[in-house]
């Protein structure tokens, strides 16, 4: 399960880096926002899931 986890992080990831590029394309600075929001949650979500994988052998 860990391993969808990460997808579904980078998925987040690469959803607010796109919301953040149409934002700045368009110059719609609540578009950009809500992008940084989503990738930053996703980074929050690797971390997650990598400091979950530290203790395993």
């Amino acid at each position: 399960m860990a391993a969808s986890e990460k997808a579904r992080a980078r998925a987040e990831q690469a959803v607010g880096k796109a919301a953040q590029a149409v934002g700045r394309a368009t110059g719609n600075e609540k578009l950009i926002a809500k992008g940084h929001a989503a990738e930053t949650a996703g980074h929050a979500r690797e971390a997650k899931e990598s400091a979950k994988d530290v203790g395993r052998p």
